[in-house]
């Protein structure tokens, strides 16, 4: 039997290794696409490209709260637009109607939101530039109690309908059975 003789630093280096390899291929998977802010996951941020000229545009994403107490989306920041409020677009009597929700957005303990085309959104006013398909945003969002968290959009194409099919949901529900703005 032959005896392997190795150098202190060499047989550490390879100690070392064996454990960083194995550190990484047992670490969860993270999801680069989510945010977290106190008790709040902030998932699939996207907003649409614009036409030339546009001077408004929207910001979309989905807030599951995993805490025990409610939370308010009350606005945001982007070097993009010179305001960015929190809206609702609903349906009264055959008539389309957009307005800002002057206290914000409240998240319930345990419940997801999803800001999306036709419901709840971020609406970014006096755009600077257009946005366009490939960019990213950054947008500083402000929660009553989870305070500012700065969160990057993907800017997809306009008209288009969000983010991939395969993208996790932040709540565990299938949101293409979701009606825009639902709370879960």
């Amino acid at each position: 039997m032959q005896i392997l003789k190795m150098p202190l630093a060499s047989l550490t280096r390879a100690a070392f290794g064996a454990f960083l390899l194995t550190s990484l291929l047992a670490a969860p998977p993270s999801r680069a696409d989510e945010v977290k802010a106190g008790d709040l996951v902030i998932s699939q941020a996207w907003s649409r490209a614009t036409p030339g000229g546009a001077k408004v545009g929207g910001g979309f994403l989905t807030i599951e709260n995993k805490g025990t107490a409610p939370d308010r989306l009350i606005g945001g920041t982007s070097d993009v637009a010179s305001k960015v409020e929190v809206h609702e677009m609903s349906m009264k009597n055959g008539v389309m109607t957009m307005r800002p929700l002057e206290n914000g957005l409240t998240i319930d303990p345990g419940k997801t939101v999803k800001l999306a085309p036709g419901g709840y959104h971020l609406m970014l006013m006096d755009l600077k530039n257009p946005l366009k398909q490939g960019d990213k945003l950054a947008i500083g969002l402000e929660f009553e109690k989870a305070g500012k968290v700065q969160v990057s959009f993907d800017v997809q194409a306009v008209g288009a309908p969000g983010p991939a099919a395969g993208r996790g949901t932040g709540g565990g529900g299938d949101m293409k059975k979701m009606s825009p703005g639902t709370k879960m």
